[in-house]
């Protein structure tokens, strides 16, 4: 017989002390097993002796998974939180040097000439994080002082832009104190998050309009210029390869004019302004250079050009209406629009906008002249349009921020007039 467990034949013995045996009752058939005697084990001696023994060892632990001892966290250094971008814009407003826009909003007092210049204090603190440590700038106190006060009335916003500063909420505050504002409006308090440095800016500038805008109107002036050569016994796709090259030149040009004459280190390149000045100096110096290389008529090159290139004018103007700069002077006129300079948001004269429309006007005359009239010699339409178009920006200088001076204009005036009246006898004597 197979050996019995132990726990069995304990249980058997137990039974057998108490007078129990197989025939007794119903036992368990294991149980009963172990009443029987082995053959292979000799007889116990008595049943009192054999005391029952119950295996009281514990039984084996099942092996644990081996659990890793606890260490504590290492320090991390903090790390801004940003949500996902979900747009280019959102994208680019990530980038870095981060910067606000913090903008205080005011009423012209009641003078209708302003005595004095508007002061406004603006301060601000990053919203406290745990665990921050950052070496980024975590508050700013700065004061702007505004010369081109709005008349009386005239509602206003006066903007700073802070850059190089840690992301995140911004609680920012902006005072009056040159004592011009009633206690209402003397101190207004916000909380701003911190931006790409590229968007940071007030109210009423759309500063991408620009470019935009500028590209727009340098591929309609050269579908204008190449819809006219056509009509000329001229090499259409050579005058046009010329052309978008200077455009790219006059754009660097523009560039240039803009560091000379602001006197900005060469550093500033690329966040520089652009001067119109500049651009047609160098674009139009490219042209003619360029086709009279190519063996082309300059003087009908030049005329073919003429009308694409003060369309492409009123069109990119406006961007400069929209980007805040070029800026005219504050106006409690009706003909005034809400507009910035990217510093003062008020009612201004919208000198870019009347540029644009006398550019579209001369692009209007231009183009009539080259398809309607017959001219004996090339270049009449350009020299014509080039100064009309130098003499009405020199009147429009009166109404700008920056006027000028007052004798570069009147002689700058005198040389245009001079030229039309010049154009005009030719066409008549060659006529």
């Amino acid at each position: 017989m197979a050996p019995h467990s132990a726990v069995s034949v304990a249980a058997a013995d137990y039974l057998r002390s108490r007078g129990h045996s197989p025939g007794s009752g119903a036992l368990h058939p294991t149980v009963a097993r172990a009443f029987a005697p082995d053959s292979t084990t000799p007889p116990r001696a008595s049943a009192q002796a054999a005391e029952p023994t119950i295996d009281t060892a514990a039984p084996p632990e099942r092996p644990r998974a081996r659990t890793p001892e606890a260490v504590a966290p290492a320090p991390q250094s903090y790390a801004p939180k940003r949500s996902p971008a979900t747009s280019c814009t959102d994208e680019i407003s990530q980038v870095e040097p981060l910067g606000l826009a913090v903008t205080y909003w005011g009423v012209g007092g009641a003078d209708a000439e302003p005595s004095h210049d508007v002061a406004i204090r603006f301060t601000g603190s990053r919203v406290e994080v745990e665990g921050h440590a950052s070496t980024e700038k975590v508050g700013f106190d700065r004061t702007l002082v505004v010369k081109s006060r709005p008349a009386a009335g005239g509602r206003f916003a006066a903007t700073t832009r802070i850059q190089g500063i840690a992301s995140g909420e911004w609680e920012v505050s902006a005072r009056r104190i040159d004592g011009g504002a009633d206690s209402s409006e003397r101190q207004q308090n916000s909380v701003l998050t911190a931006r790409t440095a590229l968007l940071t800016y007030g109210p009423a500038v759309r500063v991408w309009s620009w470019p935009a805008l500028v590209a727009a109107g340098a591929v309609v002036a050269l579908i204008v210029q190449g819809f006219l050569l056509s009509r000329m016994d001229a090499n259409v796709a050579a005058a046009v390869a010329i052309s978008a090259l200077s455009c790219v030149l006059g754009y660097i040009g523009a560039k240039v004019w803009y560091l000379i004459l602001h006197r900005r280190p060469i550093s500033t390149f690329i966040r520089a302004g652009a001067c119109i000045q500049g651009f047609l100096l160098v674009a139009l110096g490219t042209l003619v250079i360029g086709g009279a290389l190519g063996g082309m008529d300059v003087g009908a090159v030049l005329d073919a050009t003429t009308p694409g290139l003060f369309l492409g004018m009123a069109i990119g103007r406006p961007g400069c209406f929209l980007a805040g700069c070029c800026s005219g002077r504050p106006t409690r006129s009706r003909w005034g629009l809400f507009s910035s300079d990217r510093t003062l948001a008020t009612r201004r004269i919208p000198v870019q906008l009347y540029e644009a429309a006398a550019a579209l006007l001369i692009a209007g005359v231009a183009l009539a002249v080259v398809l309607q009239v017959d001219l004996p010699v090339g270049g009449l339409v350009f020299l014509g349009s080039i100064a009309a178009y130098t003499l009405v920006r020199q009147g429009l200088f009166l109404f700008r921020v920056d006027a000028h001076t007052r004798r570069g204009r009147l002689t700058v005036s005198l040389i245009c007039c001079a030229v039309l009246i010049g154009v005009l006898a030719a066409s008549q004597v060659l006529s």
